[in-house]
């Protein structure tokens, strides 16, 4: 007798309600290829089918003996039919978005908020390289779980986090997002809930899939070719598949976007420029004598002064006596010379992926099925970061060098010591752009068996997995600090270093380095990962016995879990001698966990005349972590049908994350966080900043002087850059975060009779996540609104603030480090309302047979409240319906995907429609009296076709962003924007096909 399963687990554990075998017959062969009236439309929907809790909506899959494994607790159901809320998205439903990354597919859909992937630039986008991550409610890629068919996936960094593009997309059947959390069922890790991806199985025959596509502007080509394939013996005893995938995706760079041609607007520029130090300023006479008749006394001494290709000096704040380009890469904004970095970033990161996939089984007999699986990814990214620039090293000038210029050389005459070295700041623009090119290779192999214990219907299934993802980083060229010194403190300027010295004042002077000396201050800087995880699990299910209702069923699950990470940086990165990389340590470490779970399935309702059915599942989990000790989860959920029409359901669930291997044992690792550009934005010690003004501008004045900013300087003082460096390190004394997960929902099937309703169905939930000791680091942004008062929570302006005592500054005045260590802050809370609302109904027949049919999909998620509090003894923030762009954090409080299908016999034409509601600057929050401005609302709409040729050939094309919507200025910085919540890209189309053999 053959059983049926949708979804798939780690182990065959629980199963559905009695009867619900009986009422569910089989799907076709995943393999094949009806036409396009018969398949699910191309939108972000569910599948299409009955949404009673005696019916499955997606296709099953055979696993051997008359059952049905519902998930969620472990147990697939449909999203109309779980008890946690499930949406499930098909793979027509992700290759109709046009992507070819999982992750910019998945974050369409309202529960996501796009995390790191393939669009950004800056420090975090070098952090992220080619990985892709999601991101649910908002709570951080940490605080869910990715699964393979229901077994975790190899980790791509030292934090759990999992890249969900290592899997070959022509596997991928489905896609189960379960919100809410799951740690009772799944382990640590499922706060926000568990994604699972189900791979397609029981193939015969061979597919292809290839897919093409493009900007209107022609400017960023992404292509996509992948195969599956498979074949049963005839006796159905033996089986195999196997996927294959490769991705290439062109770059595209910000100045190829005229949205950033202003973009993060940075102090460092290509001429260079000197930097008066406090404590040995030149004459005021001497900087008036450097401009002349240009501007009589209006330069002040502790400007910084930049050159001009000519030898003449110009005054960077003001724009006194520049005589260099303003258009393109240098711009004067607000009187003020700065160089947008932005327009030299990849705002869409070039990647090339291969993947590949294989898995076979052998049913030796009933009571033993052999079965292995691999997985192996190999990715090349590369992140442009903009040309190098002179960060957190200072660069010192020997006054002897004969390059300075004669204007340069009166003033550093007049100085109390004139022969004291001094310091500059600049750009390399006459290097190659700095870049990080990044190899990930990633493998999972897996073997295991299963079958039937021999009394009753008891099973177990027990498997290995062995798990490893080696990364390799290069930065290419890095500047290091140590050797431009050298060079630059030189009194003949280097010449006896390197051929014909470096004069790195002013552009055209600059431009003539020789390739022997860019050779000599330059390195090809790596770093190398080693991420690996070992799992061993068995499991034991079958019925204790029958209620009146039906089976009571009990499934035991053991698991033994082994995470291990080394890091090595180069000798440069630990010596801190890379310009615009910090100072990075070495870093190992080794947890492990051993854990045991239970889940019981109670039938306490049966089916009559009067009411349909109630169940009730119940989970509890054991897990003891080598380091933090033991903890324990567990979960009640319940779903009633008390009329065919409709079901209620419910859930209470007490989740953990336990603090992973980079928050235990991270060494002091460097980092850097954007802090954006006055007066909005920045340094609130910047003389341009919105917060040196008001009421308390005297207060945070003395503050700034008492925190590091010199009293010389204090008046003058501009932060030359748009982010702060950070130093994060790990902390063994961490405890897990625990997490209560409340949701309520109501699915309402209604049974009308008219042709026009009958295809109605609609689902509201309720959800509630509350956290408390969060594991996580203080941000930056928040450090320094917290120390100088910004949100109220210094009032007094005292230095021996707790958030001032983690900020450095140098003796400019720059803040040269934030020191933020991982601890058990405070609380995180968030509860929201999602709504789906599916209606199709049937039009016509066609002649030739094809059906004409309308189907509309709604996705709405509504945040009412979004609260987080940095500290347990702090009040809690709401946050619901901000943005934040240095935490790339959108909080909208409306986000919705309405997406409607015609289907006209054999062909699909669908129109997509994405909503941001309007939302306001974070900085509303932390800096209430003088926040940033918001961002409206924001649509976006999609055209998707496609057209079964024949059952064995199949056409889609379609076109994202369709009115070309530009992208929004977050905080009212122009170029400032978040690349993934609004389209960078602009309109763009792509063409595929679907061929079986």
């Amino acid at each position: 007798m053959k059983r049926y399963r949708i979804g798939v687990s780690a182990v065959a554990l629980l199963w559905a309600s009695a009867g619900v075998a009986q009422t569910t017959t089989p799907a076709p062969a995943a393999s094949s290829l009806p036409p396009a009236a018969d398949q699910t439309s191309p939108a972000l929907l569910p599948s299409q089918g009955a949404a009673t809790p005696a019916e499955v909506q997606a296709a099953p899959a055979e696993t051997g003996d008359g059952e049905i494994v519902v998930t969620g607790s472990r147990i697939t159901r449909s999203d109309y039919t779980s008890a946690s809320p499930i949406v499930t998205t098909s793979q027509e439903a992700l290759k109709a978005t046009g992507a070819v990354n999982v992750e910019q597919s998945l974050n369409q859909l309202p529960q996501f908020i796009p995390g790191s992937g393939s669009q950004g630039g800056g420090a975090s986008a070098a952090a992220s390289a080619g990985r892709a991550t999601l991101n649910l409610r908002g709570l951080g890629d940490r605080r869910n779980l990715v699964l393979l068919d229901g077994r975790r996936l190899p980790p791509s960094t030292v934090f759990n986090v999992t890249d969900v593009n290592i899997i070959p997309q022509s596997l991928i059947e489905s896609v189960e997002t379960i919100t809410g959390g799951a740690s009772a069922v799944y382990g640590s890790d499922a706060i926000s809930g568990v994604v699972n991806f189900r791979t397609r199985r029981n193939i015969n025959g061979i597919e292809i899939d290839g897919q093409i596509g493009n900007t209107f502007r022609a400017d960023r080509l992404a292509t996509d070719l992948s195969a599956v394939g498979g074949w049963t013996s005839g006796d159905d005893r033996f089986s195999i598949v196997g996927a294959a995938g490769y991705t290439k995706r062109d770059e595209l760079k910000g100045s190829e976007r005229s949205f950033f041609d202003l973009g993060i607007l940075s102090s460092f520029i290509g001429q260079g420029t000197f930097v008066p130090s406090a404590t040995n300023l030149p004459t005021q006479a001497a900087v008036n004598a450097a401009f002349g008749n240009r501007a009589p006394g209006t330069v002040a001494r502790t400007n910084s002064l930049g050159f001009n290709d000519d030898g003449s000096l110009f005054s960077q704040v003001g724009a006194t006596n520049y005589a260099g380009p303003t258009t393109g890469d240098y711009v004067t904004f607000g009187n003020v010379v700065r160089q947008p970095v932005a327009r030299q970033q990849s705002i869409e990161r070039p990647l090339e992926r291969f993947n590949a996939f294989g898995k076979a089984e052998y049913e030796v007999s009933d009571a033993l099925t052999l079965y292995a699986q691999g997985l192996f990814t190999r990715s090349e990214a590369q992140t442009n970061v903009g040309n190098s620039l002179t960060q957190f090293i200072n660069v010192n000038v020997s006054a002897a060098n004969p390059f300075i210029p004669a204007s340069l050389r009166a003033v550093l005459a007049s100085r109390p010591d004139p022969n004291a070295p001094f310091a500059i700041n600049r750009r390399f623009t006459e290097l190659p752009s700095r870049v990080f090119d990044t190899t990930f290779e990633t493998s999972q192999f897996i073997v295991g068996a299963r079958g039937k214990l021999g009394f009753g219907d008891w099973t177990y299934d027990i498997y290995g997995s062995r798990d490893r993802n080696v990364i390799h980083d290069d930065i290419a060229p890095g500047v290091l600090g140590s050797q431009l010194n050298r060079l630059l403190g030189a009194s003949d300027g280097g010449q006896s270093l390197c051929a014909g010295g470096y004069n790195p004042f002013g552009l055209a002077n600059a431009g003539t380095i020789s390739p022997a000396c860019a050779a000599f201050i330059t390195r090809r800087v790596s770093r190398d990962e080693d991420i690996r995880q070992n799992t061993v699990e068995g499991a034991v299910q079958g019925t204790l016995l029958t209620l009146p209702a039906g089976d009571l069923k009990l499934s035991v699950v053991g698991t033994y879990r082994e995470n291990k990470y080394s890091f090595e940086p180069g000798a440069e990165l630990v010596a801190g001698d890379v310009f615009a990389t910090n100072q990075t340590n070495p870093t190992s470490g080794r947890t492990n966990v051993k854990e045991i779970a239970g889940e019981l399935f109670v039938p306490i309702l049966r089916e009559t005349p009067f009411f349909q059915t109630l169940n009730l599942s119940l989970g509890a989990r054991y897990s003891d972590y080598n380091v933090t000790g033991g903890a324990t989860t567990y979960k009640a959920e319940v779903e009633w049908s008390p009329v065919k029409m409709v079901l209620l359901r419910g859930g209470y669930q007490r989740a953990i994350r336990a603090p992973n291997i980079g928050e235990l044992f991270s060494s002091a690792t460097g980092a850097q966080v954007q802090i954006g550009n006055p007066p909005a934005s920045g340094d609130p010690c910047d003389v341009r900043s919105v917060s040196r003004t008001g009421s308390g501008a005297a207060q945070l004045r003395t503050l700034c002087i008492a925190t590091g900013v010199p009293t010389a300087l204090v008046d003058n003082y501009n932060f030359t850059t748009v982010a702060i460096p950070v130093t994060n390190s790990g902390n063994l004394a961490l405890s897990p975060e625990k997490a209560t997960t409340k949701t309520a929902g109501i699915v309402l099937r209604p049974r009308f009779q008219s042709p026009l309703l009958r295809g109605l169905s609609l689902s509201v939930d309720h959800y509630d996540i509350s956290i408390t000791d969060v594991i996580s680091t203080v941000a930056g942004n928040t450090a320094l609104a917290k120390c100088y008062n910004q949100d109220g929570s210094n009032p007094t302006y005292d230095a021996a603030n707790t958030f001032c005592g983690l900020i450095t500054r140098d003796q400019t005045g720059g803040i040269t480090n934030v020191a933020l260590p991982y601890l058990n802050l405070g609380g995180l809370k968030t509860k929201g309302i999602d709504v789906q609302l599916d209606w199709s109904v049937d039009i016509a027949s066609l002649a030739n047979g094809g059906d004409v049919r309308f189907s509309l999909n709604t996705l709405v998620s509504y945040l009412d409240s979004y609260q987080v509090k940095n500290f347990p003894t702090d009040a809690f923030q709401e946050f619901a319906g901000t943005i934040d762009a240095t935490n790339s954090l959108p909080l909208p409080r409306w986000r919705y995907t309405t997406t409607g299908n015609l289907t006209l016999g054999k062909a699909d034409i669908g129109v997509r429609w994405r909503h941001l509601n309007a939302m306001r600057d974070v900085t509303s929050v932390i800096r209430p009296a003088s926040p940033a401005a918001g961002v409206p609302s924001y649509d976006l709409f999609d055209l998707t076709g496609r057209i079964a040729v024949n059952e064995r050939f199949q056409l889609r094309a379609g076109v994202t962003n369709l009115f070309d919507k530009a992208p929004l200025v977050i905080a009212g910085t122009p170029g400032n924007t978040l690349p993934g919540t609004y389209d960078v890209l602009g309109r763009s189309f792509y063409m595929g096909f679907k061929a079986r053999f």
